[in-house]
């Protein structure tokens, strides 16, 4: 059946980035639920955001677009050119290859929910705009921009 039980799809939390980049993510949840319903092509992840928190590390991506659909809350979008507040309707779409990072920090008190979709390619770079950080979506490892791994 298409019909996704949501209150099913497993939440996980926190980032799989390694120490210290994985603490300001370290409250948010991804429930799965372009998984959940067997895509291959796209992901979907409902989202959540606590106080305090952010989506990810800045970052851009070589051969994926991404958009997400603010459900719930605020959220202050952070890019290259400067910060946006998005509320409850409002959306932001990231296409490939631009080399503008992004990421969106929770600053408000409420916990926000939103929609992450995004393309699945294998060949897909992420490359985080602020730190020496990047990974490949063929192996899924987090290593130096000069390609040096991250020790666990």
């Amino acid at each position: 059946m298409p019909k996704i039980d949501i209150a099913a799809v497993p939440a996980r939390k926190g980032s799989g980035y390694p120490p210290p980049f994985d603490v300001p993510c370290a409250s948010r949840t991804r429930k799965r639920l372009g998984d959940a319903g067997g895509l291959s092509d796209y992901g979907v992840n409902l989202m959540t955001l606590p106080p305090g928190g952010w989506s990810s590390q800045r970052h851009w991506h070589s051969h994926e677009d991404e958009l997400v659909y603010l459900l719930e809350g605020e959220l202050t979008l952070v890019e290259d050119d400067g910060e946006a507040i998005l509320r409850a309707g409002d959306c932001a779409a990231f296409p490939k290859g631009t080399g503008n990072g992004h990421h969106m920090i929770n600053r408000s008190s409420v916990t926000a929910v939103y929609l992450e979709v995004g393309t699945r390619n294998p060949l897909d770079m992420t490359t985080c705009s602020d730190i020496d950080m990047m990974s490949s979506n063929a192996d899924g490892r987090f290593v130096h921009k000069d390609g040096t791994p991250y020790s666990k």
